[in-house]
């Protein structure tokens, strides 16, 4: 009881022909018999064509647009008044930036910066200042000279 047919062939690893993409004019005309026999010929542009699929994502231009102008702004710098008044009342004691720099533990580039306008407002450093040249260098009055403590 065996289904087999001695006739029959089984080729092993034959692919059946698959209907040939055709890309230009040339591969077109390759087809003659399809031309001959008055077949429909169809031609498709594809649109995708070099493009990366998986990258297709927002414009990067209008988002670098939006970046520049929403630019972080620069941090403050001092005030020109507070590095003239810091100047002032170094003169006026007859200091130096250096000896400044040591009085209140900071570096001498530092009391220069300060000077100069090119230093970032630090609460601190300028609280050490004002102790050290007894003048005010925060707030609306500047170059003011400091009082005592206020007594009651």
């Amino acid at each position: 009881m065996s289904y087999t047919d001695w006739d029959s062939k089984t080729v092993i690893g034959h692919k059946a022909k698959a209907p040939k993409v055709t890309r230009n004019a040339s591969d077109l005309n390759g087809e003659s018999d399809a031309r001959r026999t008055g077949a429909v010929v169809a031609t498709e542009k594809k649109t995708t064509a070099g493009v990366n699929k998986g990258h297709t994502g927002p414009d990067h231009q209008r988002i670098a647009k939006l970046d520049r102008e929403n630019e972080v702004a620069p941090p403050p710098k001092v005030n020109p008044s507070v590095g003239k008044a810091i100047q002032t009342a170094r003169m006026e004691k007859s200091m130096t930036q250096k000896d400044l720099a040591q009085k209140t533990n900071e570096k001498p580039s530092v009391i220069q910066d300060y000077e100069s306008g090119k230093a970032t407002p630090n609460p601190q450093i300028l609280g050490k200042l004002e102790r050290a040249l007894g003048v005010k260098l925060r707030g609306a009055d500047i170059g003011k000279k400091l009082e005592g403590p206020k007594k009651s």
